[in-house]
This record gives C-alpha cells, structure tokens and sequence, in this order.
C-alpha cells in the first residue's frame, strides 16, 4: 500500500482503463471514432457525432491551449496543503476534445487563456500515473502574447413599457 495521500481515481469502468494504462506508458491515448474520425474523451459506447459504437484508443499529440482555469487557494485535505495555490485548467486539445488537469510548472499568476500547454505525467504510485499540464516550451510559444480579444455583447434595444393610465 502507498502513503499517498491525495485523491486517486475510483470505481474506474473497465471501458476507461485503456486511458489509465497509456498514463502510466506516459503516451496519452484516447478513443477515436473508426467512421468519423472524431475523439472520444472521456470515453463512450457510441460516437456522439455519427453514433458509430467502433473506435480505437489513438496516441494524442499532448499540445493543447488553456480554455479556462481556475487557482484553488483552499486545499481540499490537508493532502494538498503544500501545493496550494494551484492551478486547474480545462484545455482544448490540439485535436479538439477538452481535457481537465493540474497545470505545473508555472506560477497561478502567469496563468492566461489561451497558454499553450503540453501534456505531462506524474507516477504518483506504483499503479497510478496522473495527467498533469506544463507549460509549451518557450521555443513552441509565440514570441509576444497579444491580449485576448473580446467582441462586446450585442444588445437589443430596450423595450420600454408605457405607463398605465388608471381610470
């Protein structure tokens, strides 16, 4: 039995090991749909695009960019005391599926969307191998962030209710 301490996965279905066991080769693989080509993570019985129920677990690139993330400041067990804060990131894949991890390897505050970020491995016992996000290596980034651009919302005009006359 390992002393580790943190969360660990649970009641993992046997149609999901085939993720787990590629995290321990450190060689991220997910489903892909043998018809349409589409990936299926987390893994399904049936390809949401073309509803196929044929697929094979596929190595993915690793590449992706920061969706969207989130700094916790308050740790979930004393487990986690020493790491906090940190950052948890939902990123798209370059492949196109989105995937949720600790982002290493960075201060929380040079954290932005659309960080371009690669997948890495943390054998945190002898039968779980973690995913976790590091920064791409500054050769793979651009050489200056532009800030992210935003379109305003578009309004209606307001609609404006006449008074109601009392008789």
């Amino acid at each position: 039995m390992s002393d580790y301490q943190k969360f660990l996965p649970e009641g993992i279905p046997d149609s999901h090991l085939p993720f787990w066991d590629s995290l321990r080769e450190h060689q991220a693989r997910v489903q892909r749909c043998d018809d349409c080509g589409t990936y299926r993570y987390i893994p399904k019985e049936l390809c949401p695009r073309c509803h196929s129920d044929r697929a094979t677990w596929t190595a993915v690139s690793g590449a992706g960019e920061v969706y969207t993330y989130t700094v916790v400041r308050r740790a979930p067990t004393p487990a986690y005391q020493a790491d906090v804060p940190y950052v948890l990131a939902h990123v798209t894949m370059a492949e196109g599926f989105r995937m949720i991890a600790r982002l290493t390897g960075t201060e929380p505050e040079a954290v932005r969307i659309g960080m371009p970020v690669v997948i890495g491995y943390e054998d945190v016992t002898p039968e779980w191998t973690l995913l976790a996000f590091r920064p791409a290596s500054p050769a793979a980034q651009p050489a200056q962030t532009q800030p992210a651009q935003t379109q305003p919302a578009q309004t209606q005009p307001a609609q404006t209710r006449g008074e109601a006359t009392g008789s």
